[in-house]
């Protein structure tokens, strides 16, 4: 069965700092047409990173759209001819004044799909040094480091819930483990 939607036409809606907002007319596999709404991001990174005393460097912050704090890893989002392994050398940087010797890609997951194509590359860091913070203009958080037990347990508990970290979590275990097989880079 084909599943397809083709695109008929594009109308963009909104186009904001860093997102745009798009309406299509398109045709669907059973011939009729409808509309798909959806949002175009650049693309985001998140880190994983393990200090050698075996903790995970956790960010508490407020979310805005949520209306609440939340604690999960470190992430943001890739900037225009950026390359995503640059961007989580950056943001664990500025987030959190960590940098690492050592890289590991774990992979990429598409956490909105019914409504945007957003993608999340995953990596993990470690051999970990810490220097200064260089967060941007209006951004504030608290970072934490807790034993990986720890975490994954605020995991199970919704201590920690956004899914960006809950993925990221799932992912460094299985890495960890020997399930799953990451990109060193």
């Amino acid at each position: 069965m084909d599943l397809i939607e083709k695109r008929l036409a594009t109308q963009l809606v909104y186009e904001g700092g860093f997102i745009k907002v798009n309406k299509d007319r398109v045709v669907l596999p059973d011939g009729n047409e409808s509309s798909r709404e959806y949002i175009l991001h650049p693309g985001a990174v998140a880190v994983l990173a393990v200090t050698s005393a075996g903790e995970l460097v956790l960010e508490r912050q407020y979310r805005y759209p949520a209306g609440r704090e939340f604690i999960e890893i470190p992430a943001g989002k890739i900037d225009p001819d950026e390359e995503p392994e640059a961007t989580a050398k950056r943001e664990l940087l500025e987030e959190t004044g960590y940098q690492a010797d050592r890289w590991t890609y774990l992979g990429t997951a598409h956490p909105c799909i019914g409504y945007s194509n957003e993608k999340i590359s995953y990596y993990l860091a470690q051999d970990l040094m810490l220097s200064e913070r260089q967060l941007d203009a209006g951004e504030f958080l608290e970072v934490l480091t807790v034993p990986l037990d720890t975490a994954m347990n605020m995991a199970l508990t919704g201590e920690i819930c956004d899914s960006k970290s809950i993925v990221g979590l799932h992912w460094l275990s299985a890495y960890l483990s020997g399930r799953m097989r990451g990109v060193e880079i």
